[in-house]
């Protein structure tokens, strides 16, 4: 009878809600609230005045969008880093998951190697780039034994410094989706391969054949994670370039930073992170539709 009377006064369903809502009062008041008081702030006038309220603008934050020269460029810097980083970032850790997957003596070392930028500090990884590739850097010094007296002006230049940039990106980026990959290889039944190999298939042929289709749910995966990560960019700038020279590395992400911390203008600011929300969510939907809504579960 007690435990009858209890069922009835406490629904069983909502026992998980339960352990969740800690989380979802965490999320709340740190994620959802703020990004509700900023889609409110991009439609109106904000001043750092507390004695008066924002002033409603309507859609004028987002007139003044499309007519400012500096938004669009780094919208496009923006998407030339999505183009430049993503590709490599889908191909290049499924080939490092291949190579760590065999069974060698010592590849856990390699494994833990390949994943150490993962666990470095973006600001450490940052200054360290940013050293190499100062005018008096190892890769000029490197340059300048093969006779290329020189160097390069890899962060001065505004043909190289988004590209620089970009490099530190893929590399920081490897070890964590290598290691979404080597989920994915570790969980191929061996016996493909075996049959693959009774059918003549073997080395490379087998990854072509086998790996590689089996691994298409984890290149989504991958892809959509490093899409949002390359939109949203912004350690990697702020560190070794602050947007130049002359804008020409300044990303949305960056002038978002900029016009809300640095000019104080927070409705403006708040108008292009919606914008910049939007075509993440445009992204994201893509890249699920693309991929049929079958992606592993992380």
């Amino acid at each position: 009878m007690t435990a009858s009377g209890s069922d009835r006064r406490w629904p069983r369903g909502a026992t998980p809600y339960l352990f969740l809502l800690p989380a979802l009062v965490m999320l709340g008041a740190t994620v959802f609230y703020p990004a509700l008081q900023a889609f409110s702030l991009s439609f109106t006038q904000y001043e750092l005045d507390l004695t008066k309220a924002p002033a409603w603008v309507g859609l004028a934050n987002f007139e003044r969008l499309w007519r400012d020269r500096v938004f669009w460029l780094t919208f496009r810097h923006t998407l030339l880093y999505l183009v430049g980083v993503v590709p490599l970032l889908i191909m290049l850790p499924l080939g490092l998951a291949i190579l760590v997957n065999q069974k060698l003596r010592g590849i856990t070392w390699f494994r833990m190697a390949y994943y150490t930028p993962v666990i470095t500090s973006i600001v450490v990884a940052g200054i360290a780039w940013k050293a190499l590739y100062a005018s008096n850097g190892i890769l000029n010094q490197i340059l300048a034994l093969l006779g290329f007296s020189d160097g390069i002006p890899w962060l001065t230049s505004p043909n190289l410094a988004l590209w620089s940039v970009m490099v530190v990106t893929v590399w920081k980026g490897l070890g964590y989706y290598m290691v979404i990959y080597l989920a994915g290889l570790q969980a191929i039944p061996q016996e493909l391969y075996e049959a693959g190999a009774i059918d003549g298939a073997d080395g490379w042929r087998q990854h072509w054949d086998i790996t590689i289709p089996l691994m298409r749910p984890y290149c989504f995966l991958v892809g959509v994670l490093s899409s949002i990560s390359a939109l949203k960019v912004f350690e990697e700038v702020y560190i070794m370039t602050q947007g130049g020279p002359l804008n020409a590395s300044k990303t949305v992400v960056y002038y978002v930073y900029e016009r809300a911390f640095q000019d104080l203008e927070m409705n403006y600011a708040s108008a292009i992170g919606l914008v910049l929300f939007l075509v993440i969510f445009i992204f994201s939907v893509i890249n699920l539709k693309l991929s049929g809504g079958n992606l592993p579960a992380r």
